[in-house]
Order: structure tokens, then C-alpha cells, then sequence
């Protein structure tokens, strides 16, 4: 592990520590933002009846807790939308009113605007639940659909009626069938692992015995670029995910780090050394050179795509200490947004394309959100050290890691800061990124 230890070293130097200059010296061009900001709301509430077998055949004590299952993954899948609050079930009420079953009077009496009924059969050795949703104001249904799967997949099938529901009331996609890939530590090692959104369906992708770090997907989804030192030095690979065999996309002298794929898939922004320094450079899909983008003295680190390809976000420490800074994808019309914290790295821009997360130094480490202009700071999470963070493809959550517990875990939250869930377990995860949205 001696050498091992010194490229981790040296990659902790290039890609985190600032240097000592102070804050003054540099020009910083002035940038009017383009997008307004996003109103505040009441979320809807909306409430989730427990599933109702349909079916006229014998059930087993496991379909029951399938069942049971659905209904609740469907609660939590709803309930982790910013839009959407969940009612829960108020016996007390129904003792008071008289009634073994609510009604959509009933629920409208709680408040829950919408009302959601499960329907499930187990056909062969499938499942098929129906759902239908129905609004409390008029109370008439105005949506039903059915899925069906096989019975071990039924956690993807409720995510699958969550997106439908998402999609249908608020015309939006769901990202409920979406993953996050993230580095793992394993034997010394570090490993990448994939899971659903919510951490469940962990599966290991590489094994290499080796550090795997710093992943990202591709546009599509199909693939995951990724540092390794497997051949000893940093170089970028890229894993196709129905395969999982690794392609070698870069192995220039010194460091391969930090691949950023614009959302065209055409073009991967990342950090070389090749010239002495850390600078910031792009490559077409195959890792032929296209563009140097960076020439500073400083570490340039941490690329990340605005949504319309035009513009990269990235880090540098070029007036003394890590902040982040904007430039157009020909490297031109620098301009730095960060100002408030000693230390500003990991920079992730949302798919909405109207604000900025970062991890930010004050006392510890804590994942902070600006508008494209540097304003309107606001920090989302600071219980423990909050490092990582990636946007949803949505663009309304979050993933990030946070040692509030203790060890480095994954943790999601919605774009307010709000309801903050752990997604893993085991500690010493590191890097997540969330996929694009997966059919």
C-alpha cells in the first residue's frame, strides 16, 4: 500500500488542498443570471391507502408482506417529493366518525387532496397491482393503471406507479427507477457499487482490489467513467453497465482524474497533469485531446456541465483558497460565484440550470446551494461534515455523504434542505452520482 499511499497523496494535493496566496490579484468579471428564482409552495397532500388483494386465489403469509410492502414504498416514493406530503392514517378519527374504511370525505376531513387506492392480484407467479387515483374535492377517480412483474421485482413495479402518479399530476418525469453509482471502501480498496435512488439493490461493479473513484454516468445511463489506479497510476476508464468490462479512455502522463460527459455525450471534461500542472481539459468519447481549457498557475479541479452544454462549473484555487468559478466551454468569461466560506469545492449544477451545489468550509464541511449568479446562498446541510453533493436528474434533490452519524454515508435530500434520509449503510462511501433517467 506504500505506493498507494503516496498517489493518494499526491491526488489529495492536486484535487483539494488551497494554497497560501491571499484573495486579492485577480479580476473576476461581473455575470447577470438569466433564470428566475424558483417560487415557494405548499406541497399537495395526498394520501396512500393500504393495498386490498383483488384476487380469488389463496395468498401466502410472503404475498401479504408484498403487499404491505407496495403500499409503503409507494408513501415513501410520493413523500420524497418536494411537491407532495403524505396523510397518514388517523385511526382516532375513524373511531370518532364510526367508519372501519375511509372515504374520500373522510381524507378530505384530514386534509389529503388526493387519495391513492391499491389493488393487487398474483397471477402465476407474477404480481399485477392496479392503482387508482382520486381527487377529494370532486371526489370522482381521474386516473387508473395497472402494472405487472414478476413477484421479486415488485419494489421497481411500485417505484414504476410512483413515476406514473409524478408524471400525471405534475407532468414531470419520475426519477423513482433512477441509481446512484458511489465509491465504497473494501479491503483497503475502494470499490464502485450502484443502488436504486433510495440505496436498496446494492450490487458491486468492479473488484479490482484497487481505488475506484469519482464516478459519473453518461447521458444515457449505459455507462459509468471513473478513475482507477488499477494499473497503478490515475487513469479514466469507462464500465459499460450491462457488461461490466472496462474501457480505458485515458492514461496521459500524471493524473486522469475527474471526467465530467456533457449532456450531448460527445465531449468529456476532465483534469490532466500532463503539462506539470492541474488543469482542466476536453476529450472526445474515445480520450483523443480536443481542448485545453485552463492555463493558471493554480489547481483547476471539479469540472461539471451546465445542462445546456455551453458552460462548465469547476474549482480553483487561483485566489488562494478552493472556489467555484464559471467559464464557457472554450475556457473564456471566467467569473467566480462563491464568496462565502474559506474553502469551496465539488461543484454540481442542476439539470433545471438555475443554481449550483457545492460542499463549503465555514467550521466544517456543508453542502450550500447559489443561484448561477453567486446569490442567494443557502445552506442545505451542516450536521456533521457534508461533502459530495450531486444533483437528481430532476433537479429537486440531492445525494451527498455526511459523517453526521459517524462513518461516511450516503445521504438524499430535497433542494429546500429538507427531509434528509440515510441511503446506505456500512460507512465509507464516497463520490455519488446520480444517473439520468432510466427506462
Amino acid at each position: 500500500m506504500k505506493r498507494y499511499d503516496r498517489i493518494l497523496i499526491l491526488c489529495f494535493l492536486l484535487l483539494m488542498a488551497g494554497t497560501a496566496f491571499g484573495q486579492s490579484g485577480l479580476s473576476v468579471s461581473d455575470y447577470t443570471g438569466r433564470l428566475q428564482e424558483k417560487r415557494t409552495f405548499e406541497p399537495t397532500k395526498i394520501a396512500i391507502e393500504d393495498s386490498r388483494y383483488v384476487g380469488i386465489e389463496y395468498i401466502t403469509a410472503g404475498d401479504s408482506i408484498i403487499m404491505r410492502n407496495c403500499a409503503v414504498i409507494l408513501q415513501n416514493d410520493l413523500d420524497f417529493s418536494p411537491y407532495f406530503e403524505n396523510v397518514p392514517l388517523d385511526t382516532f378519527f375513524m373511531r370518532h366518525m364510526e367508519i372501519d374504511r375511509m372515504t374520500l370525505l373522510g381524507w378530505k376531513r384530514l386534509a389529503a387532496q388526493y387519495v391513492i387506492r391499491l389493488e393487487v392480484e398474483f397471477p402465476r407467479n407474477n404480481i399485477r397491482v392496479g392503482y387508482r387515483l382520486y381527487s377529494t374535492d370532486s371526489e370522482r377517480e381521474i386516473r387508473k393503471e395497472r402494472f405487472e412483474t414478476v413477484k421479486t421485482d415488485y419494489r421497481a413495479l411500485a417505484h414504476e406507479i410512483a413515476n406514473d402518479i409524478i408524471k400525471s399530476l405534475l407532468g414531470d418525469e419520475g426519477i423513482y427507477r433512477t441509481k446512484v453509482v458511489y465509491s465504497k471502501d473494501v479491503d483497503g480498496g475502494k470499490e464502485l457499487f450502484i443502488a436504486d435512488f433510495d440505496g436498496y439493490n446494492e450490487r458491486q461493479l468492479t473488484n479490482n482490489g484497487s481505488i475506484n473513484i469519482l464516478p459519473t454516468f453518461s447521458p444515457d445511463g449505459q455507462y459509468v467513467y471513473y478513475t482507477s489506479y488499477m494499473e497503478d497510476e490515475p487513469h479514466i476508464y469507462m464500465l459499460n453497465l450491462k457488461t461490466n468490462k472496462s474501457d480505458l479512455i485515458s492514461s496521459y502522463p500524471g493524473l486522469n482524474t475527474a471526467p465530467a460527459v456533457s449532456p450531448d455525450g460527445k465531449t468529456i471534461a476532465c483534469v490532466l497533469t500532463k503539462d506539470g500542472n492541474s488543469e482542466i481539459y476536453l476529450l472526445d468519447r474515445k480520450g483523443k485531446i480536443k481542448k485545453r481549457l485552463t492555463y493558471y498557475w493554480s489547481i483547476e479541479t471539479a469540472p461539471t456541465w451546465s445542462p445546456d452544454g455551453k458552460e462548465i462549473a469547476f474549482t480553483s484555487d487561483r485566489t488562494g483558497s478552493p472556489q467555484i468559478y464559471i467559464m464557457d466551454k472554450e475556457g473564456l468569461n471566467i467569473r467566480r460565484i462563491s464568496y462565502q466560506g474559506n474553502y469551496n469545492d465539488s461543484p454540481s449544477w442542476s439539470p433545471r440550470g438555475d443554481r449550483i451545489i457545492y460542499a463549503s468550509r465555514d467550521r466544517d464541511f456543508r453542502i450550500v446551494s447559489v443561484d448561477v449568479t453567486g446569490k442567494d446562498f443557502r445552506v442545505l446541510a451542516d450536521l456533521g461534515r457534508n461533502e459530495n453533493p450531486e444533483f437528481s436528474p430532476d433537479g429537486n434533490h440531492v445525494v451527498f455523504t455526511s459523517t453526521r452519524l459517524g462513518r461516511k454515508e450516503l445521504y438524499s435530500m430535497d433542494i429546500f434542505g429538507l427531509n434528509q434520509r440515510k441511503i446506505s449503510n456500512g460507512g465509507g462511501c464516497s463520490n455519488p452520482a446520480w444517473s439520468p433517467y432510466l427506462k
